[in-house]
């Protein structure tokens, strides 16, 4: 070891002598297990004991804009490799019977880890084409930013659809226990939105499902370029994290995703729910490629992961359709508005026996001569089915009917493989202009497998509202967040004619997350030219809540007016100006709902303080 290293490694013995925790008076040593069981679960005394010291903070932590991350890996290997302890320790992790501060024989886990894992991104997109390269919020480090993002934000805009129309909003309806019982759809940031319905809907939803983006590089995930894989995963783990603290007990999540993400997502999702809470990987034959040939195998399938929150999860067995074969032997019809049926004869043919015969009287007293032979039904049991209009007899046949529309959804149980469900095409009713829709059929087989008639289900990557408009016609309360701007013109369009079609479980309250920066950031993105922006920089200043580095006064008197400045893309130019924004004060707060410069209406902080219980 060179000298400068052991003169490091002295220098880090004596600081985390400071620490009494670690330090054992008796054996004069440090106790390393120890030591790394904090390091793993960040301790904030430890965090600021080496953040604190100059040598130790430019060695183990990296700058992120002006944030310092703590390279855990890197300081755990360096305690491995410079042992600070003599003990026995030491000896069996370099023989192999340990690893860190755990027998090989104890450990079993498979950890996935990842840059930046122990961050937040907020993950603020309006607009599908819109990139964005966000700042992650370290969980010890920039913990006061952390607890405001995720603090209950005040709901604006409130509006109630019902089969008459948008009327205005006056209360909330609740149940017995207090719970709100309205179909809710927020518009917003859906990280922030779940951390607000955190207070009044904990424990309580039954079913959840997502179709997140797929981080295929064409699906409008657009955080971070550089590490895109990383950004994705961040922005996964923070939102199924808050998912699972909403989950009731009997709960289930089922994710949408294809084979570009599924390997991590699956063990992501074992540390969020727990491996022995993984019930399924449906797979879903979402298209077929024909007989196209490439040099690589087509990719037709999607994969749904099914969790529970416990092992008393909610489980309705579903049965997939009868084939279509099946479904051509319903093929008479005797036009009384009762539909197609197919018969089942209800007495056995051949085998030995003489031929007798038995009188059946009809309910109209005609008299039928039919074989006796192998009956299988009595008199009494005949009379029901005639009563019912069940019961078809011509000649010697005696019969049942049975009419297709009570035998649709009979079949061979479903398992995990969803072959049968197709996905929208063509001019199907049910398609919008949207890449990535899914089929009611496939959701509706998702909800009545994981939840019942009144339970709530919950879709925070709410697209075009499939979800939501099977879960209302299926009788389930719901909540949807989008962040995206389609909520306008796709989400509520559809569930709004939903509700119109004569789909009677309730109505629907519409919200949105109040904005501040956010507000400003589309200000930004309207203006048609550099004019309008530099206008535009007095209200930013004045209004809205700047980037503390940012240097308004050099920026407004010289930067703007510069030939280099100006000779910038609007597209350019549009970006420094929202990169001025803090983007951690995108939403306000509900605890600052009555400050004036929000301009937030009496209305809106009334139904707020209703939503959150609260004066």
């Amino acid at each position: 070891m060179g000298s400068m290293e052991n003169k490091f490694k002295i220098k880090l013995y004596d600081l985390l002598k400071n620490d009494e925790r670690l330090w054992d008076e008796e054996k004069k040593e440090i106790n390393e297990t120890l030591l790394k069981n904090l390091i793993d679960k960040l301790d904030e005394r430890i965090i600021r004991l080496f953040f604190d010291d100059k040598e130790t903070k430019e060695k183990f932590f990296m700058k992120v804009k002006d944030f310092f991350i703590l390279k855990q890996n890197e300081l755990k290997f360096f305690i491995d490799e410079n042992k600070l302890d003599n003990s026995y320790t030491q000896y069996q992790n370099k023989i192999g019977l340990r690893i860190g501060n755990k027998l090989l024989s104890e450990r079993d886990e498979v950890v996935l880890d990842w840059p930046f894992k122990d961050c937040v991104l907020e993950g603020g997109m309006t607009k599908e084409d819109q990139k964005r390269n966000e700042i992650f919020f370290n969980e010890i480090l920039a913990k006061d930013e952390i607890d405001r993002l995720y603090a209950s934000k005040a709901l604006i805009n409130w509006k109630r659809y019902t089969k008459d129309g948008e009327q205005k909003v006056k209360e909330l309806k609740r149940d017995k226990d207090g719970t709100i019982h309205e179909n809710l759809i927020i518009k917003g940031n859906n990280l922030l939105a779940l951390h607000s319905l955190k207070e009044q809907f904990a424990g309580k939803i039954k079913l959840i499902y997502i179709d997140p983006p797929y981080n295929t590089g064409n699906d409008g995930f657009r955080y971070n370029d550089s590490f895109n894989h990383s950004s994705w995963l961040v922005f996964m783990k923070n939102r199924l994290e808050i998912a699972q603290q909403l989950l009731s007990q009997d709960g289930n999540i089922f994710i949408q995703i294809d084979d570009n993400e599924q390997a991590y997502l699956k063990i992501l999702c074992d540390g969020i729910f727990g491996r022995e809470n993984f019930r399924a990987q449906i797979s879903w034959l979402r298209s077929s490629s024909g007989k196209t040939i490439s040099r690589n195998l087509p990719s037709d399938v999607d994969y749904i992961l099914w969790y529970s929150k416990t092992d008393k999860y909610i489980f309705n067995p579903v049965f997939k359709p009868l084939s279509e074969n099946t479904i051509a032997m319903y093929n008479k019809d005797d036009k009384d508005g009762r539909g197609k049926y197919r018969l089942f004869p209800l007495q056995k043919t051949g085998g030995p026996g003489p031929e007798t015969t038995y009188d059946y009287i009809d309910n109209n007293g005609k008299k039928w001569k039919c074989p006796q032979k192998g009956w299988r039904m009595i008199y009494k049991k005949l009379k029901a089915l005639e009563d019912d209009g069940r019961l078809y007899i011509e000649g010697k046949t005696i019969a049942e009917k049975a009419y297709w529309n009570e035998r649709e959804n009979d079949g061979k149980i479903a398992n995990n493989l969803w072959d049968d469900i197709y996905n929208l095409q063509g001019s199907n009713s049910e398609k919008v202009e949207f890449s990535g829709q899914k089929p009611e059929k496939l959701l509706k087989r998702i909800i009545e497998m994981g939840s019942c008639e009144g339970d709530l289900v919950l879709d925070y990557h709410v697209g075009t509202g499939t979800t939501l408009v099977v879960a209302h016609k299926t009788r389930r309360q719901y909540i949807g967040i989008e962040q995206m701007d389609y909520i306008h013109e796709l989400t509520k369009v559809r569930l709004k004619k939903t509700i119109q079609d004569g789909n009677k479980f309730g109505d629907f309250v519409y919200m949105e997350l109040a904005k501040w920066n956010e507000e400003a950031k589309e200000k930004i993105l309207r203006a048609k030219n550099l004019n309008e922006l530099i206008k535009l920089f007095d209200e930013l200043y004045e209004r809205f809540f700047l980037n503390y580095n940012v240097k308004t006064k050099e920026f407004k008197e010289k930067i703007i007016k510069e030939e280099g400045f100006k000779n910038l893309s609007l597209d350019q130019q549009k970006k420094l100006f929202v990169e001025m924004l803090d983007m951690n004060q995108m939403y306000v707060n509900f605890s600052e709902r009555e400050d004036k410069k929000y301009n937030l209406s009496l209305e809106d902080i009334k139904l707020s303080e209703q939503f959150y219980q609260q004066k």
